[in-house]
């Protein structure tokens, strides 16, 4: 499996539950790295039995563990903790999101850990970072996005703000820059021969994201409103508008020669002062447009603009996704058994191994590592 992929050979040794460190470790394996995921062997990872269940497991779950390696060990047990310092030596990279502090206290944090392997790259994934007034403070995604400025640039003014369809902190705050930040430790271990310890916090990831509004907000003096910007519901032009049916289409015509396309297609007079008009025109602009697309279903609309290059596209329902043709050109989903499956974007289709069951390679694991037959069957019956 993962021949020739860039991380073919880089050993991660995953103490992460939930989503945001098996996101991190999904897009690793998708790039060709081994995953060995380290549960606890009471539940294991709570998402594991999170509903609806598929074959015995989340389906959530099922999404984010494939081709990964389930190992039990009890940390809270010395014989554990002793264990998971002789396993360190073996692995390149270690991700967890316990909150700030717990690793140390269990004898397994970083400098333990790189006094057992002075090249390993610890990434610690929590909600509001290592260190500071919060760091030990219980959170959730909507959470992190709310004190990171992201929620409160989110709908009309009028309303409060929506809760977002997607976990944004825990995905993308958490674990795309995880992912980010273990590649570049890597590469730096590479040159110096020494591991490091990433802290990572899902609300400053989250935060992160405002960079090009606050930098508008640094020129301006003006602050970003919800509502109230070009992106985020003023521009009649990049909006979205309900259809005949009751579904939608997203218009993102913001550039002279896409509102020229767009309202030529309408069949409504083309005027570029629009694009640049106070929010009362606007207002006035998105009405008319509003009137005109309910005249037709999205399909028809899609059908109509497909000719086009007018930026607008239908929003599609998540059941409507691996039909469309653009994702079954490039083979987003793809069957792994009775599972069905998403490719990251540098992920591939092919060679993949389903989701394991709690402790499926525990034996195996440690074995590799050196470990006796006796030694394994000890830490198999290690109960807290």
């Amino acid at each position: 499996m993962n021949t020739g992929l860039p991380l073919e050979g880089v050993r991660v040794l995953d103490l992460s539950r939930l989503i945001p460190g098996p996101f991190c470790t999904l897009i690793l394996s998708d790039l060709g790295a081994s995953i060995d995921k380290l549960e606890d062997p009471h539940v294991g990872d709570y998402l594991r039995m999170f509903p609806p269940l598929k074959g015995g497991l989340s389906g959530r779950f099922n999404a984010l563990n494939r081709d990964k390696r389930s190992i039990c060990i009890d940390l809270k047990q010395p014989e554990g903790r002793a264990a998971v310092l002789r396993l360190a030596a073996r692995y390149d990279v270690v991700v967890e999101t316990f909150r700030p502090g717990v690793l140390d206290r269990l004898g397994v944090g970083y400098e333990a850990l790189a006094k057992a392997n002075p090249k390993i790259v610890l990434c610690s994934i929590s909600g509001y970072g290592q260190s500071g007034p919060m760091r030990q403070r219980a959170g959730h995604d909507l959470n992190y996005i709310a004190l990171g400025g992201v929620l409160g640039m989110a709908g009309p003014p009028t309303a409060p703000p929506p809760v977002p369809a997607i976990q944004l902190a825990d995905v993308a705050g958490g674990g795309l820059w995880g992912a980010v930040g273990i590649l570049s430790a890597l590469l730096a271990v590479g040159k110096s021969g020494r591991g490091r310890h990433l802290d990572v916090s899902m609300c400053e990831g989250s935060l992160a994201f405002l960079i090009p509004d606050l930098g508008n907000y640094d020129a301006s003096n003006v602050a970003p409103r919800r509502g109230g910007e070009l992106l985020n519901g003023v521009a009649a032009a990049y909006s979205v508008y309900r259809t005949k049916d009751g579904r939608f289409l997203s218009v993102g015509a913001l550039e002279p020669k896409f509102w020229a396309a767009f309202n030529q297609t309408l069949g409504r007079p083309i005027d570029l002062s629009e694009l640049i008009a106070p929010a009362e025109q606007q207002a006035r602009v998105r009405a008319e447009i509003q009137a005109i697309l309910e005249t037709k279903t999205r399909d028809e609309w899609e059908a109509v603009f497909a000719g086009t290059d007018a930026c607008v596209e239908p929003v599609l329902t998540p059941d409507e996704l691996e039909h469309h043709p653009q994702h079954k050109a490039r083979e987003m989903f793809f069957q792994l058994g009775e599972h069905k499956q998403v490719r990251t974007p540098f992920g591939r289709p092919d060679g993949h191994r389903p989701p394991p069951q709690l402790g499926e390679h525990t034996a195996q694991i440690l074995t590799e590592a050196g470990f006796t037959p006796e030694e394994i069957a000890v830490l198999k019956k290690l109960k807290s």
